[in-house]
């Protein structure tokens, strides 16, 4: 990856984070300052004593009938069932949906049950409190693509425009779920088996990463298989500070910058913190931190977004983006603008339903345009002279 040379100033709590999500006063006050993993450490220390809940209260948590409940589905089609990274589609219908007070359990096909994936598998800390129950990385999901996913780690695949829709074990590589999550090869090497997620959930499932890299940074040091194989564990460097192998860095990194935090991770930060376990993911609060402790660059020209036809994004004169609807069954809600930090830079809100919306971005560089409205959540490159 080419590296670039990116200059980000650390901000304690900045102001788009005040505005957009409840992070409470002085929350990350013995942050403030720091950078590497020092500024690691002290997020640990910030987030690490919650108030660890049951296994089973994850299932209340889902079905909470709380505004901010962001394991339902309040940002597509906005019905209230279960938003499912696995089979939620951006794009049109959902294939199929689970209502959140339905019973959980496991189904011989994709759409018969829903139960709770963790992201990551809890075998690798033997089933313990509190991270078997941590809502930051346990959601719920449909069981038989939480069961192709099993224990396998997370990335980009090789040839994606090859996957047919995944036999009953998903072992027709590669292969997809019907909402077009991917399972095959990882693009850096052909002896790992990964998972992929549609483009929508990559920031979300790399941020909650991240959270995990630093609530338990002090238990990182097992999270290490240097015999190879497929399993979570090949992201792992076995250290804890810097913690994730340098593939699977850069693709936690990529994920993170090329899909910005969202309203729906906002909310969740915000229904965990006050509603549940009483802690936050830092790097949605402040995104820019992953930047600042990992110092991890890009080359964006790898971001290869998957096709979403309901808007168009380009650049028109005096430094503007021009956002506009092409589906009339779809809405454009707001428009934000994220540096390659992660940052928010501006958002831009459509009160009057308006079908074009244009923001101006002030400096010059490279941004991702996140798009968010009734049915869609789409980002896109742009690259303001």
């Amino acid at each position: 990856m080419i590296k670039k040379n990116l200059k980000i100033f650390l901000l304690t709590i900045s102001l788009a984070s005040i505005a957009c999500g409840q992070v409470p006063s002085g929350y990350y006050e013995d942050a403030e300052g720091l950078q590497g993993y020092e500024l690691k450490t002290a997020l640990h220390n910030i987030i690490k004593n919650f108030d660890a809940q049951s296994y089973n209260a994850l299932r209340d948590l889902y079905a909470s009938n709380h505004s901010k409940n962001g394991f339902k589905d309040k940002y597509y089609e906005n019905d209230n069932t279960i938003l499912d990274i696995y089979s939620e589609n951006p794009d049109g219908p959902d294939p199929y949906n689970y209502s959140a007070n339905e019973s959980m359990g496991s189904g011989a096909n994709e759409g018969d049950a829903f139960n709770r994936e963790h992201l990551i598998p809890q075998s690798y800390f033997d089933e313990a409190l509190p991270m078997r129950s941590d809502a930051f990385h346990v959601w719920p999901t449909d069981s038989k693509v939480n069961g192709w996913r099993g224990n396998y780690a997370f990335g980009p695949i090789q040839n994606p425009q090859s996957a047919n829709n995944c036999n009953s074990g998903a072992t027709n590589l590669p292969c997809k779920s019907k909402n077009g999550t991917l399972k095959g090869r990882f693009v850096e090497d052909s002896s790992i088996i990964v998972m992929e997620p549609i483009d929508e959930f990559k920031g979300d499932v790399a941020r909650a990463f991240f959270y995990f890299a630093t609530c338990y940074q002090n238990r990182m040091t097992n999270f290490y298989n240097n015999a190879g194989g497929s399993n979570v564990k090949v992201m792992f460097d076995g250290s804890s500070n810097k913690v994730f192998s340098d593939d699977f860095l850069e693709v936690l990194a990529q994920w993170h910058v090329m899909d910005p935090v969202s309203d729906r991770e906002r909310d969740l930060n915000d229904l965990i913190y006050y509603n549940h376990q009483g802690n936050r993911n830092p790097y949605i609060d402040n995104p820019e931190w992953v930047y600042e402790i990992w110092n991890v660059g890009m080359d964006t020209n790898d971001f290869h977004y998957q096709d979403r036809d309901d808007v168009k994004v380009y650049t028109a004169q005096n430094k503007n983006v021009v956002v506009r609807l092409e589906n009339n069954q779809k809405s454009i809600v707001k428009v934000s603008v994220y540096d390659l930090s992660g940052k928010l830079v501006k958002t831009q809100n459509n009160p009057y339903n308006n079908t074009e919306v244009k923001v101006r971005i002030d400096n010059a560089g490279i941004y991702i345009i996140k798009v968010e409205g009734k049915g869609m959540e789409i980002n896109r490159r742009v690259v303001i002279k």
